[in-house]
């Protein structure tokens, strides 16, 4: 079992920046491909970026690409989303997601495929 702790989320400006991190507890963290999903106000959750087993690849949604980059320490266990120039359609529960996996290519990620969840933390960007 793998239990996962996000943190970094705040109120932000349109245009800043913000890192989140994740930390996992587990002892085959790097057998996992981890993962950042989001969920705005009245809104399903949705997949924001992924991050391949030794962090060698990523995939991202295209609503994120060019501002948003995942990254992982696999040492610390620990998973992170930099997010740049923010805008307020950015605003949502920031998810970390694992899914257990015996390759390490990345696509796309569905919610559904997810292993385990963090309970997020809270990015609001005002404009």
């Amino acid at each position: 079992q793998v239990q996962l702790v996000e943190s970094g989320g705040g109120l932000v400006q349109a245009g800043g920046s913000l890192r989140l991190s994740c930390a996992a507890s587990g002892r085959t963290f790097s057998g996992y491909t981890m993962g950042w999903f989001r969920q705005a106000p009245g809104q399903e959750r949705e997949f924001v970026v992924v991050v391949s087993r030794s962090g060698g690849s990523t995939y991202a949604a295209d609503s994120v690409k060019g501002r948003f980059t995942i990254s992982r320490d696999n040492a610390k266990n620990t998973v992170y989303l930099q997010m740049n120039s923010l805008k307020p359609e950015d605003t949502a529960v920031y998810y970390c997601a694992a899914r257990r996996s015996y390759s390490d290519y990345v696509g796309d990620l569905p919610a559904d495929s997810v292993d385990y969840w963090g309970k997020g933390t809270l990015v609001t960007v005002s404009s």
